[in-house]
Formats: structure tokens, sequence, C-alpha cells
């Protein structure tokens, strides 16, 4: 298992940098993957991308799109959903409804234990976690800053309806997201 990189580099520096790698802007440091997602993190991002879009129709719906979050941090959620369109600049600085992290062996503890909580002080009003080696998807809820479970698929329960704020509810079949 490869794990992240942490390149120190100005923020100039990490804007310079070609559209290609993903990387995101924490604390003066580059944050990157040696080397690119799994197709099955890729196939599972996108299915959950398209299964919110077509759920949440007034909304809009991106994958891997760098956001901007408090403290200088820029971030680059596997989903974002916004409640409108966002302007065509990045980072995006308008909060998202909610994000989705697909988990790898090489970036699941940044996407649950630093990603997580930047994103409840961002304010982000949900945190999808799609965790394809246990074969679930856990959804969490900002209250006051912390996340809270409201679902977790899985074998045991293989199917929710997730109400997303006031934008729609989200009918979540596991096998459709993991098959």
């Amino acid at each position: 298992m490869e794990s992240l990189l942490r390149i120190p580099m100005s923020y100039e520096d990490y804007q310079a940098l070609p559209e290609h790698p993903r990387a995101e802007w924490v604390d003066g440091l580059v944050v990157m993957s040696p080397a690119g997602p799994r197709r099955s993190h890729q196939r599972a991002a996108r299915r959950v991308a398209n299964l919110l879009e077509l759920a949440l129709p007034g909304c809009c719906v991106d994958e891997a799109v760098s956001i901007a979050l408090p403290r200088n941090r820029e971030r680059l959620p596997d989903v974002a959903v916004f409640d409108h369109e966002p302007p065509d600049d990045v980072p995006i600085r308008q909060t998202p409804v909610l994000v989705v992290e697909v988990l790898s062996p090489s970036t699941a503890s940044e996407d649950l234990l630093r990603k997580g909580p930047e994103y409840a002080e961002a304010g982000i009003g949900q945190f999808w976690v799609v965790n394809i080696d246990a074969r679930t998807v856990e959804v969490q809820a900002n209250v006051d800053g912390w996340w809270e479970s409201l679902v977790v698929i899985d074998a045991a329960h293989p199917a929710a309806d997730v109400q997303v704020g006031d934008h729609g509810v989200v009918s979540v079949d596991l096998a459709a997201v993991l098959h």
C-alpha cells in the first residue's frame, strides 16, 4: 500500500501545478497520492455521482473538483453536490450541500481523520463515506460542527432512502453503488 505524499509548497506553486495531479492544499503542504485511484474507486464515485444527479435535479453534482475550506485549505472530494451551479473558478468557494469520499487503502485515514472534520468545520451538510472493501456506505449529518451517523448501508441493510436537506430524497442501493 502506497502512502500519501506531503510536499511543502507555497500556495502560488500549488496553483501553478498542472491540472492532472490529484493534489490538495493543506497547511502549506501539497497532499497527493503517488498513484491514481483504483478503477473500483473511480467506478464507485461515478455511480454515486450519477445517483445524486438523478435524485437531486435542482443541484449541481461534480466529481473531483477542488473546494476551498476554512483555514486556507483546498480539498478534492470524490463527489461534491452544490445547491446551485458554482462559478467555473477553482477552487470553488461555495459550500457544498454534501461531499462523498470513496475510501482507498492509501487515503482512508486522510479522508476520515483529517478531511471529515475539515468538511464539518466548513459547514457542509452531509458527508457520505463509501468503503469498497467493507462494502458499506455511511451517511453522516453535520450537527453543530460534528458528524453524526444518519444511516449505514451494508449487507444487513442494503438499501436506504436518504433525505438531503430540502433538496430531495436519494434512494441508495448498495449493490448499485458497489457492483
